[in-house]
């Protein structure tokens, strides 16, 4: 009975990609001297449509990254998709950084830097262009992306807001 249990539970992590965006050492400068920590941010999606981001922080770095990917299942978001891409273009920000992300037709790939690159590949979206403005910092630019991701809507969602037809939006 219990190898059953494990079985599945192997299973269930094994549909999550995980990428580890960044791992810093930081430090806590104390009485008696540093304190040395290692901070990890992870992206984890399932490549349908689904992506959560976390941050982890351990004496260890596979402390840190376990933290932080328990905090990404935690923060999934659903990416509206039109075909193997996004809906329309859009800019994200967050801080300093912001993040354009503008759809691509089928077979282009995804054009983006790394920690953009991560977010939309785990989230599955296999044709994209993007560039990353301002802030370099990882966390940032991450956390700008979700940002342009919340603000994504899908032709039905506009034509529900409008109050008229996806064939008049559409055009």
């Amino acid at each position: 009975m219990q190898r059953n249990r494990r079985k599945r539970r192997k299973k269930e992590e094994n549909i999550y990609e995980e990428r580890v965006v960044s791992i810093a050492r930081v430090t806590k400068v104390v009485k008696g001297g540093r304190r040395f920590r290692f901070s990890a941010l992870v992206v984890v999606g399932d490549k349908k449509g689904n992506v959560g981001f976390g941050t982890g922080k351990a004496q260890e770095v596979p402390d840190a990254i376990k933290k932080a990917i328990e905090e990404a299942k935690k923060s999934f978001v659903k990416v509206p998709m039109y075909g193997t891409s996004i809906p329309h273009e859009i800019t994200g920000r967050h801080g300093g950084g912001r993040v354009y992300l503008k759809p691509a037709v089928e077979g282009t790939g995804v054009i983006a830097g790394g920690p953009v690159r991560a977010v939309l590949e785990a989230a599955g979206v296999a044709d994209i262009l993007s560039k990353s403005l301002g802030s370099d910092s990882p966390i940032n630019i991450v956390r700008a992306t979700f940002d342009a991701i919340h603000r994504l809507r899908t032709a039905e969602q506009v034509a529900r807001t409008r109050g008229k037809s996806v064939k008049e939006i559409l055009g």
